[in-house]
């Protein structure tokens, strides 16, 4: 939703607030209040009048959202339209249903806001569709790792979507003002439920007799079709979720989810917490040589590690091996994730340094700038020095999803030392919004590459070239890798394969819905070619631990 409340019009508004909230709303946002609101002082002094009312005590940053109003019929309904699908959809698992329970979520955060007459903004619609194309991920990658990853960032996008943040603490504390709509939120419709019955009576009760008499109706002719044609009652069975009495608590904690979740998440959109009033106290500014001097000193520092990396790539890394003692792979291991470590601490010390940095001259300006570009350049190098001894160690033992994960953080701490370095010349206005979308963009990519199918893919390669493969690893991926296993030859194939094709064999009954395309396509390749029968046991285990000899 937008950043800012733009001023509704009286026919979007009627009868939404009193008028003790308007006033209460006028005196926030530094209108004109009350006269018997402000104690009377004497002329040119700050002391109130002896006899007067007392002063008004400091308040602090009034970011707590106003009172909503009654909420909407489609608002009601839309929310309770997501309670119901996600209690019929979600019990098998996530997939494209996922996105199906999205829409009406949507629509009810849509009404909402609309009703308290704010409008979508670009950066809002950004993190929106941000947010829609992360559910994406479930739908088409078989994997859960990846899938969980997608979901939490959504959530995270959607937060900035309702909320509107562009100042750090409104990108990072926007999830809290969700949370604690959870508790408002449901008040809210409650309220708005109350007065619609109280007004509605006559015209409420025949709507739900309605309702249960078509449910009645298709429940009798559902049964009686579904008896009478084999093929009808497949297609029946295919659209309509199986749900049974022994899973009950949980259908109804996935509704209970689904419609608080949602009435959350309107109520958010019509009345979100200003984050954005939160101030950070700047830090205190140093001397010009108390904040140089270190910073100089860790600049000569990474200049002089980067030399002799540029040195050992030039060089070769056989002399280094051989003067140190190590293997390959111990040289490669040791040196990424200190690397990392490396990274992160660069950037805290350039946020804190920014917060010391001296600010009255242009010589400072010009000194700071100098200073931590030289710094975030040099980092660049020693991200790139870590992603080459990350590749070194993927080499020598193949790719795994730690290894994969912390490459791909540390491929993203390198896009945020760029981002800094491009705000230190056209101003950091907007970096906090950047980086979070970047870290949104990060993980939609991460989740769509398939980073199951990457890590099989990278092996695969790896075993055509030196023939060791570590089979145990192999067979606890999710069905995402069987395109790039399916290459193995037998029976190295079949082994690799025997225990995904027993998991793919478990979920035969789970729903279209909840069915991802990587699992479907992991079907489709193991129906074409089935495994050699009998290839698991013994012979896999010895196929296994040639690997580890």
């Amino acid at each position: 939703m937008s950043e800012e409340p733009s001023v509704p019009t009286g026919s979007e508004r009627e009868g939404s607030k009193p008028r003790a909230r308007a006033a209460s709303h006028e005196g926030r946002s530094g209108t004109a209040a009350p006269t018997d609101a402000v104690p009377e002082r004497k002329a040119g002094g700050s002391e109130p009048i002896p006899g007067g009312p007392p002063p008004a005590p400091p308040r602090l940053i009034d970011i707590g959202p106003d009172d909503p109003a009654p909420i909407r019929s489609a608002t009601l309904w839309a929310a309770l339209a997501t309670g119901l699908l996600s209690m019929l959809l979600l019990g098998e698992g996530l997939a494209a249903n996922i996105l199906v329970v999205a829409v009406p979520a949507t629509l009810a955060v849509y009404v909402a806001g609309r009703r308290e007459g704010r409008r979508p903004r670009p950066w809002a619609l950004v993190w929106g569709g941000g947010g829609l194309a992360l559910l994406t991920v479930p739908a088409l990658r078989a994997a859960e790792w990846p899938t969980f990853f997608a979901v939490v960032t959504a959530l995270a996008a959607g937060s900035l979507a309702l909320h509107g943040g562009r100042t750090w603490p409104g990108v990072l504390l926007g999830p809290i003002g969700v949370f604690t709509s959870l508790v408002t939120g449901p008040a809210w419709a409650w309220q708005g439920l109350r007065e619609r019955m109280d007004g509605d009576r006559g015209r409420l009760v025949p709507l739900l007799r309605a309702v249960v008499v078509a449910a009645v109706l298709l429940l009798v002719f559902g049964t009686l079709f579904a008896g009478a044609d084999a093929a009808f009652a497949d297609l029946l069975a295919a659209l309509v979720p199986d749900v049974s009495v022994s899973d009950g608590p949980w259908r109804i904690l996935l509704f209970a989810s689904g419609l608080f979740g949602t009435l959350a998440a309107a109520r958010t959109a019509a009345v979100p917490t200003r984050w954005d009033r939160v101030r950070v106290p700047p830090g205190r500014p140093r001397g010009r040589a108390e904040w140089a001097l270190p910073l100089v000193g860790l600049v000569a520092l990474f200049a002089v590690f980067n030399a002799v990396q540029l040195a050992v790539l030039f060089g070769g890394y056989d002399a280094v091996l051989k003067e140190t003692g190590q293997t390959y792979a111990q040289y490669a291991r040791q040196g990424f994730w200190q690397l990392l470590m490396a990274t992160l601490l660069t950037l805290l010390v350039i946020v804190i340094a920014l917060r010391q940095a001296p600010r009255t001259r242009t010589s400072d300006r010009t000194l700071v700038r100098g200073v931590l570009g030289t710094l975030c350049a040099l980092a660049l190098v020693v991200v790139a020095s870590a992603v080459r001894r990350m590749d070194m160690y993927v080499e020598a033992y193949g790719l795994t999803r730690l290894r994969i994960s912390v490459l791909t953080v540390e491929l993203w701490l390198g896009l945020v030392i760029v981002l800094i370095m491009a705000a230190g010349v056209w101003g950091a206005r907007w970096l906090p919004r950047a980086v979070a979308a970047s870290a949104v963009a990060g993980v939609l990519a991460f989740g769509l590459v398939s980073p199951d199918g990457m890590i099989a893919e990278r092996n695969v390669e790896r075993y055509e070239a030196t023939g060791r493969f570590d089979l145990p690893y192999a067979e606890g991926l999710s069905a995402d890798a069987v395109p790039a296993l399916d290459r193995l030859e037998e029976p190295m194939r079949s082994c690799a394969l025997w225990e995904i094709e027993e998991e793919l064999d478990e979920r035969r009954h789970i729903p279209w819905y909840a069915t991802s395309w990587g699992e479907a396509e992991a079907r489709r390749i193991l129906d074409e070619r089935p495994l050699v029968p009998g290839a698991s046991g013994p012979a896999c285990d010895e196929l296994g631990a040639e690997f580890y000899r």
